[in-house]
This record gives structure tokens, C-alpha cells and sequence, in this order.
């Protein structure tokens, strides 16, 4: 379902409970965060809209959109918007991004005293950097 596309992984967790760790995140960074789960297709979307002013987060990410989706053992993260980044905002970009992830894998660790990991997909490649 995400055709190789994924920005994180998440084993021995399932895709509502991890949703809801990237919302409560994205919740303490400033968004206001709206989920969605569906059941057909076993979706759930995490979009934030950035209300509270803060300097670590670019202009080009006042929207943010994720797609979580459920994989054998856990559960697929594909950053959906924004996909287009000016050179500008690349960095800051690239680094809230890194926070995010890094983020989710102390929570996920800690709240399932560490039977649960996230990690990055083997040929992550965000969706603003051009193919190599």
C-alpha cells in the first residue's frame, strides 16, 4: 500500500496507536492536529495545521499531511505534504523531519519498554529531494 514510499516503519505497534503518537507530537510542536482512521482502506491520516508560532518550523511546513498504513508486525509512515520544498527551506525542513522521527522512536521505545521500534525505510528519500 505505500509502494515503497515510506518515511518511517514501525514494528510491534499498531497503525492507530502509532497515529496518535505522531499526533500527540506534532500537538506539543505548535499544530492543531485533525485524525482521521478508516477501515476500508485501513487508513489513518495525521494532518497539522500550524496555530502556535515556532522558530524551529519552516513557512513551507505551516501544513503538514502524513499517511499511516498497517504492514505485516506494524505500521508504514509516508510524509505526504508538503512534497515541494524551496531550496531555502530544504534544511529546516530536513531537520524538523529528523525531530519528528527521532521523536517517535524514544516515545514508542519508552512507552513499550522497548518491544516496539521505529526506524527509518532502508532508501528513505523525502519526498522534496530530487532522485539521485
Amino acid at each position: 500500500m505505500v509502494d515503497g514510499n515510506e518515511w518511517l516503519r514501525v514494528r510491534g505497534m499498531g497503525r492507530e496507536r502509532f497515529a496518535g503518537h505522531l499526533a500527540e507530537y506534532l500537538g506539543t510542536l505548535g499544530y492543531t492536529v485533525e485524525r482521521t482512521d478508516t477501515t476500508e482502506p485501513s487508513i489513518s491520516v495525521v494532518s497539522g495545521e500550524l496555530k502556535r508560532m515556532n522558530p524551529a518550523v519552516p513557512d513551507v511546513a505551516r501544513t503538514l499531511r502524513f499517511t499511516i498504513v498497517p504492514t505485516s508486525g506494524g505500521a508504514a509512515v509516508v510524509w505526504s505534504a508538503p512534497v515541494t520544498v524551496p531550496a531555502v527551506d530544504r534544511g529546516r525542513l530536513d531537520r524538523l523531519a529528523r525531530e519528528i522521527g527521532q521523536h517517535l522512536e524514544r516515545s514508542v521505545l519508552t512507552e513499550s519498554h522497548a518491544t516496539a521500534k521505529v526506524s527509518r525505510a532502508p532508501d528513505l528519500r523525502m519526498p522534496w529531494e530530487a532522485p539521485a
